[in-house]
């Protein structure tokens, strides 16, 4: 009689509609104690074990049957047995503790200064040799520190800033936004990379002007590089005819190669074959590179690290 008049007094016709994110905060700061009382099959030493007062845990246990509308335990006096509902709940909330445990086990571990991990973003043009230099240097002095790197273009890593999935990005234009902190670190010139069988190609220095009539290759819209470019262009007097769009720079290099337009770029790591690339003397082609975080997110040590490691490279960040 008793379960029925329980049942019925909670599973009234508002719980039919209550969601399961609701149930949940209402059940897991009970689980605990359930799993201890569900262990020992006793309250007064499942009290003693968990150091908490006796009459809390039997409350706690009265409340959780109370909001399941379910008897999880048959008692007999301070003794108790789980019934076959309880049997049943108690090999869910094992698991879900399980699974609280490994992630407290995880961030407590990627929050560790020693062995720690930091969420890094970068240009793909940072990650053939910048990025490498700069994680060496770095776990020179801590030597277990490990990374997740991600590679992409400066918008979608802001992004990806805001949502927490990164620590910190090298990113350029440096941003300049209310909910960030971003830091300049260094300058890199851009050249203007034409076909070794160009018109141009026998010069060393151009002004980007005499490229108007060029079909250039660029990267898509939304990377800072293209938004450089077209500035670059429009200093220059014209707006540039683009044949090709692409995503990565070396892809680009591979076009010019190929007589199929011309590019502003950056250095190449390696030198490639079939291009010249040319100093533009006017307007001033160069790009900032900087690095950005999220502004009062809080840093653990690691990142923390990297992050002085970054600012302490202030104007030597790329290769020569």
């Amino acid at each position: 009689m008793m379960h029925q008049q329980r049942s019925e007094s909670r599973l009234s016709p508002s719980s039919d509609t209550e969601d399961s994110a609701g149930m949940s905060r209402l059940l897991a700061p009970r689980l605990a104690y359930f799993a201890g009382v569900a262990r020992t099959e006793h309250v007064t030493r499942a009290a003693q074990e968990m150091q908490v007062p006796q009459s809390t845990l039997s409350r706690a246990m009265v409340r959780l049957e109370q909001d399941l509308g379910v008897d999880l335990f048959a008692r007999r006096g301070r003794t108790v047995s789980l019934t076959p509902a309880g049997r049943t709940f108690l090999r869910s909330v094992e698991r879900a503790l399980a699974e609280i445990a490994r992630a407290a086990d995880e961030v407590r571990a990627d929050a560790d200064p020693a062995t720690g991990k930091v969420a890094f973003g970068f240009l793909h043009t940072m990650g053939s040799e910048t990025v490498p230099g700069l994680i060496r240097a770095f776990r020179a002095d801590h030597p277990r520190v490990r990374f997740s790197l991600v590679q992409n273009y400066g918008e979608a890593m802001i992004e990806r800033l805001r949502s927490g999935e990164l620590d910190l990005c090298l990113t350029s234009p440096v941003p300049d936004a209310p909910d960030l902190v971003a830091r300049r670190l260094d300058e890199q010139k851009l050249r203007l990379v034409v076909p070794a069988d160009h018109r141009l190609a026998s010069r060393r220095r151009i002004r980007l002007a005499e490229a108007a009539d060029e079909t250039f290759v660029t990267l898509e819209p939304g990377y800072g590089l293209r938004r450089i470019t077209d500035d670059l262009c429009a200093q220059a007097g014209f707006r540039p005819r683009v044949a090709f769009e692409g995503e990565e720079a070396e892809t680009l290099r591979g076009l010019v190669a190929a007589g199929l337009g011309v590019a502003l770029l950056p250095p190449p790591a390696v030198a490639r074959p079939g291009v010249v690339e040319l100093t533009v003397t006017a307007p001033r082609a160069a790009r900032e590179i900087g690095v950005a975080w999220l502004d009062g997110h809080p840093d653990t040590p690691p990142v923390a690290a990297f992050k002085k490691f970054l600012l302490s490279r202030r104007g030597t960040l790329l290769p020569d």
